[in-house]
């Protein structure tokens, strides 16, 4: 049977959370919204959150709330989604792109530097969107000691056991493929009360915009049984490392001791990964690039700009990791990794 790169952790009590939802009178936005920011409140420690139906929703309001100027640059990793270019210049803002550390997938204090110091004269940049790709943690402390507004998207990483947030605004998005899911969705909050002013100028934003309560309660379900979830990957990814260590590619580096939530196994890989990912095919596990959807990876930042973003989105692959997968299949895809071309 073929084992898939990707698989949603949605278990009975997140379905059974939505039926009871879609059996009410409501489904739209309404009591589940706002129970699922008090859960949430609950493990974040959020001076105030707004709960939305997608993650380029909550970039909009982020960037929105930082009341920039027409034409400024908003800074941002070339490996970060692709979607961030669209809502940059959809506010009619210019996007900076920037290179990562070839050890960490991204951006450090030196590479967002280099990237200011590279810049046009002219462009005055209003902000940092900081990705926690791959669930890896940024150093975000040194990044916000460079004076600039920072805006953290936490989606990957959330679970960090060593996270510290340090942005104005942080985004936990709720999408298919981020470590907590409602299908879609996002959680915009701010930490403190100074910045959570701004946020709830948003208050009253329309229906439109808010996250349906069928959405929200899936992800309270989630916030709750996330710990045994966790338990689970880092089961799988010591069985995966074991095998890498066998292997010829390399593994990126946290910057600490646990600082990384076992979002994915990604393997940088020696050569392309065509070749790879037919291997693996063969033995009827599916892995795929780990960068498809990113901005260097859609060709959008120009590789000598970003080099090493440009060939980590040609070379970083990902295998399967996520808490439903049995101990035969975990087998499976641990001895692909040990065989790999």
């Amino acid at each position: 049977m073929k084992i898939e790169v990707y698989s949603p952790n949605i278990k009975r009590k997140e379905m059974d959370a939505v039926l009871t939802a879609m059996v009410e009178d409501k489904i739209g936005p309404g009591d589940r919204g706002r129970l699922l920011i008090q859960t949430a409140k609950e493990y974040l420690g959020f001076d105030y959150a707004l709960v939305l139906r997608s993650s380029a929703t909550a970039l909009y309001l982020a960037l929105k709330a930082l009341n920039p100027k027409q034409g400024q640059g908003v800074l941002v990793s070339a490996l970060s989604p692709r979607y961030y270019r669209n809502v940059i210049e959809d506010l009619q803002l210019t996007p900076l792109f920037c290179d990562v550390s070839p050890y960490n997938p991204c951006m450090t204090r030196e590479t967002i530097e280099k990237a200011l110091a590279g810049k046009p004269a002219s462009l005055d940049i209003c902000c940092i969107i900081l990705h926690h790709t791959l669930g890896f943690l940024p150093d975000a402390e040194a990044i916000v000691q460079l004076g600039l507004p920072v805006i953290e998207d936490i989606s990957q990483s959330y679970g960090t056991p060593e996270g510290t947030l340090h942005g104005a605004f942080v985004i936990l998005g709720l999408e298919e493929r981020d470590i907590l899911t409602a299908g879609g969705g996002a959680l915009l909050f701010s930490m403190n009360r100074r910045d959570g002013m701004a946020l709830r100028d948003f208050a009253s934003i329309p229906y439109e915009y808010c996250l349906p309560d069928i959405n929200a309660a899936m992800a309270t379900v989630q916030f709750r049984e996330l710990p045994r979830s966790f338990l689970k990957r880092d089961e799988i990814a010591r069985v995966y490392t074991q095998s890498s260590m066998r292997a010829r590619h390399k593994r990126f580096v946290p910057l600490k001791e646990g600082q990384y939530n076992n979002y994915a196994f990604p393997l940088v890989l020696e050569a392309g990964l065509k070749d790879v990912v037919a291997y693996a095919r063969k033995k009827e596990i599916v892995i795929e690039s780990a960068f498809e959807q990113s901005i260097a990876g859609a060709g959008i930042s120009a590789p000598e700009r970003c080099p090493v973003s440009h060939s980590l989105s040609l070379r970083t692959v990902l295998f399967p990791l996520y808490p439903r997968l049995r101990s035969q299949e975990v087998e499976r895809v641990s001895k692909l990794i040990m065989t790999i071309p």
